[in-house]
């Protein structure tokens, strides 16, 4: 008889527990109705204070709703981890719902986009603010607000591209670029070329060359890759290959990659000249005691690579003075072989005779060229500086060509123009 009383009592003493409870919920949910926002906090806290009372999805749901208040209103600043705690609460709460979140529904989910639209505009405040590393913060919260979205199936958004932007762009000016670049590189690793209408290459650019200094390569190339398919035609992706494959000083990696970049932009004079300087000055390096064993096929290559540059851009000058150079050098090399002829005998004496003449045909090969960068740039009025020296360049060799041939009117008349150079232009 003791024995059932008591269990009488347990039970009565539960429902009592129970009871006081749902008080608390119904109690906290008037009071947000009437807009008694403490209150209701109050109420609420209390209840989820208690342990048991914790696996209650209504009770979560009402302090997802009352924490939204909180975050959205003047309590704001006491608070300031309001949205956090709502966040939470709404987490909670689709954890433990048993009845297909029917509170959530009937609501229209106007809970759940409180707090992805408080979290953006608190974002958006804070950045046109400066508030830079706030604005961080508030965008991070709503681009979580976004994944849980998506992971719950309430939307079919991907990415939030606006969100991870400028989650980005805060990172970026908070002075935090490493956090910058795992927002930067959602959007591409997403192959996200446009945002509103502004088009995103700056960001492909900015995350090639953040780990180009990083000299992580493998993220290089990726980000590369990547930006080539949304920007092909920029000249920024193959531009920094080059770079890099330069600066590894493997050259028939970087020959292979100028053949590549040549075939792809057939119109570029500027890829076909680069391309033809490099090989030539490769070719003619004796910095090791001799030039490299297929110097001759280097020099040829540089010519047609070169030759191509005048013909996509007949007025680019440097391509015209680098031919002549070439051709200048080649005769300068074959007047030193005959210097490697000392003997007096007849086959010494037409040996080097063959050279002159061999010589003097690339001095006349290179005279065209020089004359070109007269006609391009002689013609002009104010010069660049680069501008100028390569027409000294030009003349300069030019005297000297027509000194060995003995044509005191052409030194003459080149001699003029090499010394009004600076005064004419």
């Amino acid at each position: 008889m003791n024995v059932n009383k008591r269990l009488l009592v347990t039970g009565l003493l539960s429902l009592a527990g129970w009871g006081l409870f749902a008080q608390n919920v119904d109690k906290a949910k008037d009071l947000l109705k009437s807009n008694k926002i403490p209150e209701a906090k109050a109420e609420i806290d209390k209840a989820l204070a208690v342990e048991k009372n914790q696996k209650n999805s209504e009770a979560w749901y009402t302090k997802l709703k009352i924490y939204n208040a909180i975050a959205a209103g003047p309590l704001s600043g006491q608070y300031p981890d309001a949205r956090d705690q709502a966040f939470e609460a709404l987490k909670k709460y689709t954890e433990i719902d048993d009845k297909k979140l029917l509170f959530l529904q009937m609501d229209g989910y106007k809970p759940v986009n409180e707090i992805y639209q408080g979290y953006f505009q608190v974002g958006a405040n804070d950045y046109n603010g400066g508030k830079y590393d706030s604005a961080l913060m508030n965008f991070s919260g709503a681009l979580r607000t976004s994944s849980f979205m998506n992971a719950k199936g309430w939307t079919n958004l991907k990415i939030d591209t606006t969100s991870t932007l400028y989650a980005g762009i805060s990172a970026e000016k908070a002075g935090k670029r490493d956090s910058a670049a795992v927002y930067y590189g959602k959007l591409a690793e997403a192959k996200i070329a446009n945002i509103n209408g502004s088009n995103m290459i700056d960001i492909y650019k900015w995350l090639v060359d953040y780990y180009n200094q990083k000299k992580d390569e493998a993220n290089t190339n990726k980000f590369i890759t990547l930006a080539k398919e949304q920007y092909p035609e920029d000249l920024f992706w193959p531009s920094t290959e080059l770079d890099n494959l330069r600066e590894k000083g493997v050259k028939d990696s970087l020959w292979a990659k100028y053949d590549e970049i040549v075939t792809k932009f057939p119109k570029n004079h500027l890829f076909a000249f680069n391309y033809g300087l490099e090989l030539y000055q490769y070719a003619s390096d004796t910095s090791s005691g001799k030039r490299p064993a297929n110097a001759d096929a280097l020099v040829a290559k540089a010519q047609e690579m070169l030759k191509k540059c005048l013909e996509i851009q007949p007025d680019y000058p440097q391509a015209a003075l680098v031919l002549g150079q070439i051709s200048y050098n080649a005769g300068v090399d074959l007047q030193g072989q005959t210097k490697k002829i000392p003997g007096k005998t007849p086959d010494d004496v037409k040996k080097r005779a063959a050279l002159r003449v061999e010589a003097g045909k690339k001095f006349d090969e290179a005279i065209p060229y020089f004359e070109k960068v007269d006609q391009d740039l002689g013609s002009k009025g104010k010069l660049k500086m680069e501008e100028k020296q390569s027409l000294k360049d030009a003349y300069d060799l030019l005297i000297t060509i027509y000194e060995q041939k003995n044509l005191k009117d052409k030194v003459d008349s080149y001699t003029t123009k090499f010394n009004n150079v600076d005064k004419d232009h």
